[in-house]
């Protein structure tokens, strides 16, 4: 008898998920946590980032605004189906 294949999701795509470029830029953004020189908010004028996500998340959005390949940011469910 035949072994049954197992059906991959159509969703997931092969390969990466985040561009080379999108990483190096977290890993940027985690330096300057670390160093404690990033800091939140437009332009920088909010307060020192302390939290890790939080790093992650400004290194990810820098890496979107020049154009790296980074997935879409996700939306609540919510918000999504608003009537």
């Amino acid at each position: 008898m035949a072994a049954a294949k197992r059906k991959t999701s159509s969703k997931r795509s092969s390969g990466r998920r985040y561009g080379k470029s999108a990483s190096k830029r977290v890993e940027s953004a985690m330096r300057r946590r670390k160093k404690g020189t990033l800091k939140s908010g437009r332009g920088g004028k909010g307060g020192t980032v302390k939290s890790r996500k939080q790093a992650i998340a400004i290194g990810l959005s820098e890496a979107r605004k020049k154009g790296a390949k980074v997935p879409r940011k996700r939306t609540s469910k919510r918000s999504a189906r608003k009537k």
